[in-house]
């Protein structure tokens, strides 16, 4: 029997994705997509264009919404409003990106009852998006967390990467805001002086005439002593009263940027240290919802370090799906229409594969010599989840394809 026929789901219910990143490659809403509607629940989901690949899905049985042209919360909340007077009933609403999240948590109660989604604190979101408020955070909680500053101008930079050694990683402060969208990466890793230099000019004509440079730059953990890097994450399911539902730890085997973006390759692996870790973090905070964190276990004293918290759903939540067919955003539909989260065993070792970016990754591991061809293959064939490629919905990775050969002809005609 496949684990979907066991999940009791309430299919009058309808989801809505809630995606103002208007990054059609962001594979975290096809996740969803496909979880809920395999369970018969309509999913109505937000899309950039006619071929997003997400919005092409089967599953996505509702309209799917045009995206605002604008995060304007009043803009985002009319738009909801208006779906809402469709709709059958309450629908569940999912945040797929920080910015969804934080303007749930901060203006979501004019939403209410017409929407189902959780109530964190309304300013608790906001804060652990944010790269120095989330280090403040950790100092506060006594989490570990690699050594951080904002710095203010050029010679506050340099300065820092002079105290701890190149490379050095630098993070969009504010990744939600507008400054992300002007040609900066959200994490960058910063390898001289010269380069650190161009990545404060830049940044610094992203934010005019801001207090600071809006980056953020970061001690860059060592490797371990066989050259490797120990890249966790936690995916988890909080309830009303904070207590963690669903949860689960996996490892980076690969990400894009290497060694500093999201998961290209990703394996579940029981971290119980880890995970008891995360969950007294997020308990204690008084935190509600989905939740994404990551880490990097640090070789000179054993400690996970918390390098980012995304207050909702993660890209790769797909990846945790256990032996009851539960994943995250099953956990949160059960928990929010008022049913049991009856979780199953983990599944160990199970793994997924993001097909349009790994490739691109696994060609800097290989340059490292710590990937060959032949390993990379073998990976991808035993994954047992694909971002994109579902036999029973190819459409999106179709589309997936064609836009990425797209986006490569334009970018090489532009140069």
């Amino acid at each position: 029997m496949s684990p979907n026929a066991s999940v009791d789901a309430d299919t009058a219910t309808d989801a809505v994705l809630l995606k103002l990143d208007r990054n059609i490659f962001h594979h975290g809403g096809l996740g969803v997509i496909r979880s809920l509607g395999r369970l018969g629940i309509r999913v109505h989901a937000m899309r950039e264009d006619r071929f997003a690949p997400a919005g092409a899905s089967r599953y996505a049985r509702g309209s799917a919404l045009p995206m605002p042209a604008c995060a304007d919360p009043a803009d985002v909340l009319e738009l909801l409003d208006r779906l809402a007077g469709r709709l059958p009933g309450p629908a569940l609403l999912v945040a797929t990106d920080d910015a969804g999240a934080i303007l749930l948590a901060e203006h979501g109660d004019k939403l209410r009852p017409r929407y189902l989604f959780p109530n964190p604190p309304a300013d608790l979101p906001r804060r652990v998006a944010g790269k120095a408020t989330l280090a403040e955070i950790c100092r506060a909680a006594g989490v570990p967390h690699p050594a951080t500053m904002v710095p203010v101008d050029a010679a506050e930079a340099t300065a820092f990467a002079d105290a701890y050694g190149y490379p050095v990683v630098a993070k969009v402060n504010l990744p939600w805001s507008a400054d992300k969208a002007v040609g900066l990466q959200s994490t960058t890793v910063v390898h001289s002086r010269h380069a650190m230099l161009g990545l404060v000019a830049r940044a610094r004509r992203a934010t005019g005439d801001g207090p600071d440079t809006g980056l953020l730059l970061q001690e860059y953990l060592p490797p371990g002593p066989d050259g490797t890097r120990q890249d966790w994450f936690f995916h988890g399911y909080f309830d009303a009263s904070a207590r963690c539902l669903f949860g689960h730890t996996g490892i980076k085997e690969r990400s894009f940027p290497v060694h500093a973006g999201l998961t290209s390759y990703g394996r579940w692996a029981p971290n119980e240290r880890l995970r008891a870790e995360a969950v007294a973090l997020l308990s204690g905070l008084g935190y509600q919802g989905a939740v994404d964190l990551d880490y990097r276990r640090d070789p000179r004293d054993d400690s996970y370090r918390l390098l980012d918290f995304n207050p909702r759903l993660g890209a790769q939540f797909r990846l945790f799906q256990d032996s009851a067919g539960i994943d995250v955003v099953r956990a949160l539909h059960l928990d929010l229409t008022g049913r049991d989260v009856t979780a199953g065993e983990a599944v160990p070792d199970r793994t997924l594969v993001v097909e349009n970016f790994d490739p691109i990754a696994a060609l800097a591991y290989r340059r490292e010599g710590h990937l060959s061809v032949r390993s990379w293959l073998a990976s991808v064939r035993a994954a047992d989840e694909a971002a994109w490629f579902a036999f029973d919905d190819p459409v999106p990775f179709l589309l997936t394809g064609a836009r990425t050969l797209w986006q490569a002809a334009e970018h090489r005609l532009r140069r």
